[in-house]
């Protein structure tokens, strides 16, 4: 998987796929539409975050690049790179419990608080790609 080099676009079926995790100087593409939302993008190699309508959605430390990343009523899904382990955060619904699946197994149920935040570690550092899965239960 490579890169994004154009730090956000759209991709098949209402994915977006954003973030260069390659990058050595800060880098954003700010006012990108996609479906009717506003969507924000800040990456490079120490963090990579992501904004839809001036709400948090996405955050990595350190930088990542996401593929595929695709919002459900019941959650989200996508693929991760990196050169090494990843802490995630993903902004979801308040108060509610959701499965993750991190590589195709399960890592149990967790519960976002009122901000809605959900985080996570991903261990990227031996791996090409992660595929990312959250559900709410």
């Amino acid at each position: 998987m490579a890169v994004v080099e154009e730090l956000l676009r759209s991709e098949a079926e209402g994915a977006i796929s954003f973030g260069n995790h390659k990058l050595t100087k800060k880098a954003k593409v700010e006012d990108y539409h996609h479906e009717g939302d506003l969507l924000k993008v800040k990456t490079y190699n120490e963090m990579t975050k992501l904004e839809k309508n001036g709400m948090f959605l996405y955050e990595s430390v350190p930088g990542t690049s996401v593929q595929n990343f695709l919002e459900t009523e019941n959650g989200v899904e996508f693929v991760v790179e990196g050169d090494e382990d990843a802490q995630i955060t993903i902004g979801l619904t308040d108060d509610r419990e959701y499965e993750v699946f991190v590589d195709g197994r399960s890592t149990g149920i967790m519960k976002t608080g009122l901000g809605g935040k959900l985080s996570l570690g991903v261990e990227l550092e031996a791996a090409e790609e992660v595929p990312v899965k959250i559900v709410q239960v």
